[in-house]
């Protein structure tokens, strides 16, 4: 692994980087993140009882188009042609794990996309809830799994 910077040019500027030159592979990305929620938060959240309506319906759908548009957000990504982006979720007593999948063919990695998708996801999730509970936290937002063939 090197040590240089792959979005840096020899002037110091931002630059994209180019990936015509690299092999097409399956690429995966894993993500993961959790919302810290109150008891009854998780409550109303599993008994689909939220006042907006299906929290992780919506979240899941949010998280797939933002893997979708992480181009358009992240100034120097590829616009990249996913052929699988998935969000799950494990409910647990203080909270919800988002956890997502990225997959495509292509010459760069799928990483951006799997983290913004379990941000979003998060973030929907939050904002969905935020008249009940005022002390959500997201927390433990990583990549989990960056995978080339």
């Amino acid at each position: 692994m090197s040590d240089k910077l792959t979005h840096i040019n020899k002037n110091g500027e931002a630059n994209m980087v180019d990936v015509g030159d690299k092999p097409i592979q399956k690429r995966t990305a894993r993500a993961t993140g959790f919302i810290k929620l109150k008891a009854n938060t998780v409550s109303l959240i599993s008994n689909n009882m939220m006042k907006k309506g299906d929290v992780l319906s919506v979240a899941r759908i949010a998280g797939i188009q933002a893997a979708k548009q992480t181009h358009m957000l992240i100034p120097l990504c590829h616009a990249l042609q996913l052929t699988k982006v998935d969000i799950s979720f494990d409910i647990k007593e203080d909270g919800i794990l988002v956890n997502s999948l990225s997959r495509c063919l292509g010459q760069t990695g799928v990483e951006m996309e799997a983290l913004t998708a379990v941000n979003v996801a998060l973030l929907t999730i939050y904002d969905m809830c935020k008249a009940v509970d005022k002390d959500m936290e997201m927390l433990d937002i990583r990549l989990v799994e960056k995978t080339k063939v």
